[in-house]
């Protein structure tokens, strides 16, 4: 059970970053449906996180471990709710856009802990996507 654990929560984290590049660059590019489909994905990682939240609780792990689930369950949910249920721009209102960001690095970070913590090869795969993820980010950020 716990290398299945494991292996979810490497592929949800290794799905979140390659899915977030692509939301990077489906909105400099301007393609909308991508933009959707991307955002759909990243929401839909609630589930598997949860699964290995709970996994990872049932096997009584490291408080680092479940408190770095915790984290990044709650930027999803942030996600969800700021996107999806308010339909707010959040992202021009600097006294929320700010905060935001925070959940997102910590959880991005968290990830890469959790990785790094459960084999050395699961970390490295997953700071390679978080530096896709950044070089996206990049060149979103920068008029090309």
């Amino acid at each position: 059970m716990n290398r299945l654990i494991d292996a979810i929560f490497f592929c949800s984290s290794v799905i979140f970053n390659i899915s977030v590049s692509a939301l990077y660059l489906a909105t400099k590019l301007g393609n909308m449906l991508l933009v959707q489909v991307s955002g759909g994905i990243v929401i839909s990682l609630i589930v598997p996180f949860t699964i290995t939240l709970l996994g990872y609780v049932r096997e009584k792990a490291e408080k680092r471990t479940i408190i770095s689930h915790v984290f990044i369950l709650f930027y999803l949910f942030l996600e969800l709710l700021l996107d999806y249920v308010m339909r707010i721009q959040f992202r021009e209102i600097l006294a929320i856009h700010v905060p935001y960001i925070i959940v997102f690095y910590a959880a991005l970070f968290s990830m890469i802990a959790v990785s790094f913590k459960k084999s050395k090869k699961m970390g490295f795969a997953v700071i390679a996507t978080f530096l896709i993820l950044i070089g996206c980010l990049i060149y979103y950020l920068f008029p090309i």
